[in-house]
């Protein structure tokens, strides 16, 4: 019943070898569906989704940095009772610290539920301490990524190309990607995103094809299942 996470730069091929990973061992990819079992386990309305994974996160401005204000991320549904004891639906804004929590019950769950990859979302740390857990970092040189990144035309807005604009719509979203990762993992967790002693495995795909990554990443956490001991 071992879970994955998964860190990766954006480029890597990160999300492909989750993927592959989940097609090739029938494990299950964390996703929103998880998010909203969580949240209506902590008294959200029905199908209230929270996401607030570092995907998600923006970057804070220049007064956010020096007054440390806590965001409000989004305004949601809550159930709650009223004096006659009649359970009703009422709205709250939702701040990051609770949008947290709610990551974190998310995670804990698909944990319990086992069989899971979880890209992203800082399960690196929330599962850091769990025995039973791999936790693998993917990472590729800049123009490695660069070339990925082109050939996605719906994230850059152009076909492939060798065009300059091409390049700079490419370089812009990896740039701006790894520092939202980077920014969300030390705002909340107080970690350094790279820090290469947060996981089992880095894998830079620039050496090895996403194939032979996923491969590699199935063996490790086989062999992890046989000797760690799950928590309860």
């Amino acid at each position: 019943m071992t879970v994955i996470t998964i860190s990766r730069q954006f480029g890597s091929g990160g999300n492909e070898i989750a993927d592959q990973i989940c097609k090739t061992t029938g494990y299950h990819l964390f996703d929103k569906h998880i998010l909203t079992m969580a949240a209506f386990e902590a008294g959200l309305a029905d199908q209230e989704i929270v996401d607030y994974g570092e995907d998600n996160y923006k970057v804070k401005n220049f007064f956010d940095r020096i007054f440390g204000s806590s965001r409000h991320i989004t305004q949601v549904r809550i159930w709650k009772e009223d004096r006659q004891g009649i359970r009703i639906k009422d709205e709250m804004l939702l701040g990051e610290d609770h949008a947290l929590f709610l990551e974190r019950k998310a995670i804990e769950k698909a944990y319990k539920m086992g069989n899971m990859v979880i890209v992203g979302r800082g399960g690196q740390v929330i599962l850091g301490t769990f025995p039973d857990v791999l936790h693998v970092r993917i990472q590729a040189p800049l123009e490695e990524r660069l070339q990925r990144v082109r050939g996605y035309p719906d994230l850059v807005g152009r076909a492939f190309s060798d065009s300059v604009e091409a390049r700079r719509a490419a370089q812009d979203l990896i740039i701006t990607s790894d520092v939202r990762s980077e920014e969300y993992m030390k705002q909340f967790y107080g970690v350094d995103w790279s820090d290469p002693f947060l996981y089992h495995l880095i894998i830079n795909t620039s050496k090895i094809s996403l194939e032979l990554a996923a491969s590699v990443i199935i063996e490790a956490a086989h062999r992890l299942e046989n000797i760690a001991e799950p928590i309860p």
